[in-house]
C-alpha cells in the first residue's frame, strides 16, 4: 500500500476532496496529514469530520492550530479574529472531535520518514524525537491534559537540555514539533521570524540547516512554514504550499516522491 503525506489543510475541505480525487487509488492508500487540519480556512468542521471518518486509513500529527482549538475549547485561550473554529465549538459532536484531536501524535515514523508539523530540534536523533513526542502525547491523553494546556504557551525554554523537567520540558518539546522555523547555531529556537528561509536575521538559520543536526540520517517531512513553500531535498520534504493563502495543497507519495497538487482559492490575506 502506498502512503501519502499531505500538507496543512487548515479547514480547506473542498480542496482536500479535490486533491484526493487526483491521487491514484486514494481509497486504498494510507494518508498522513502534517498537522493544522483546521483553522483559517472556510470549512474547519467539515475537514475535521472528514478526516475522522477515514478511521485508521488517515493518520495526522498535531499542529499549532489543532492545539489552539484544544486550548480554546477549554477556555484557556480566546478566539482570534481570523479563527474559523466556531462551527466546531458549536457542533453537537464537539467533545468527540476534541477527544479525537488530543489523541493524535506529534510525530510519526513511516517508511524511513519522520513526519512532524513544524520541525525537530537539531540535538535530537530519530529515537529521542519519538520518545519525547510520546511524553507530550501521554500528557495530552491523560486526565491532566487541561492543566497542561494552561502551561503550554510561551517561548521559554528555547534551548533543549536533557535536564529539563515538568512543564518546561513539555513546552520545549511541543514548541519544537509545532512552532519552530529558525534556530541559532546552538539549537536555540527563535519565534520572532516567520518569513522564508532567506529572510533570517544574522545568527539564525532554518532548523534543518543547523550544523550537526542529528536527524540528517532520516528524511523529515513537515508543513507549517508556508513562506518556505515546497522543498524537496534528499533528507527533507517541506509540504506547506499555502493552501489557505491562495497557494496549493500538496501531497507527496513517500515511496517515489511523486507530487500531487491542487490550486486553492485565497481564504485569508496576509497581514
Amino acid at each position: 500500500m502506498s502512503n501519502y503525506v499531505i500538507g496543512d489543510l487548515q479547514g480547506c475541505s473542498e480542496q482536500f476532496h479535490t486533491l484526493l480525487a487526483t491521487i491514484p487509488q486514494a481509497a486504498n492508500s494510507g494518508l498522513i496529514l502534517a498537522g493544522d487540519l483546521i483553522n483559517r480556512g472556510p470549512q474547519s468542521l467539515q475537514t475535521l469530520r472528514t478526516v475522522m471518518a477515514m478511521g485508521d486509513r488517515a493518520q495526522a500529527v498535531l499542529g499549532n492550530h489543532d492545539l489552539h482549538l484544544l486550548a480554546v475549547s477549554q477556555g484557556i485561550r480566546p478566539l482570534h479574529k481570523d479563527d474559523t473554529l466556531h462551527d466546531i465549538l458549536d457542533a453537537p459532536d464537539r467533545e468527540e472531535m476534541i477527544d479525537w484531536l488530543r489523541h493524535r501524535p506529534l510525530a510519526i515514523h513511516e517508511q524511513g520518514h519522520l513526519i512532524v508539523h513544524a520541525g525537530v530540534l537539531p540535538q535530537w536523533d530519530l529515537q529521542q524525537a519519538l520518545v519525547l513526542a510520546g511524553e507530550v502525547e501521554a500528557m495530552l491523553q491523560s486526565d491532566q491534559w487541561v492543566d497542561f494546556l494552561t502551561h503550554m504557551y510561551g517561548n521559554q525554554p528555547a534551548r533543549w537540555s536533557d535536564d529539563l523537567a515538568g512543564y518546561d520540558r513539555l513546552r520545549c518539546i511541543i514548541n519544537a514539533f509545532t512552532r519552530v522555523r529558525f534556530c541559532q547555531a546552538d539549537g536555540t529556537m527563535d519565534f520572532s521570524v516567520k518569513e522564508g528561509a532567506d529572510s533570517a536575521p544574522e545568527g539564525l538559520v532554518p532548523w534543518f540547516e543547523v550544523p550537526g543536526r542529528r536527524t540528517e540520517d532520516v528524511t523529515v517531512v513537515f508543513g507549517h512554514w508556508s513562506t518556505l513553500g515546497l522543498m524537496l531535498r534528499p533528507n527533507l520534504i517541506a509540504l506547506d504550499t499555502g493552501c489557505v493563502w491562495g497557494g496549493k495543497l500538496t501531497a507527496v507519495r513517500l515511496e517515489d516522491r511523486a507530487l500531487f497538487q491542487v490550486q486553492c482559492p485565497q481564504a485569508q490575506k496576509p497581514g
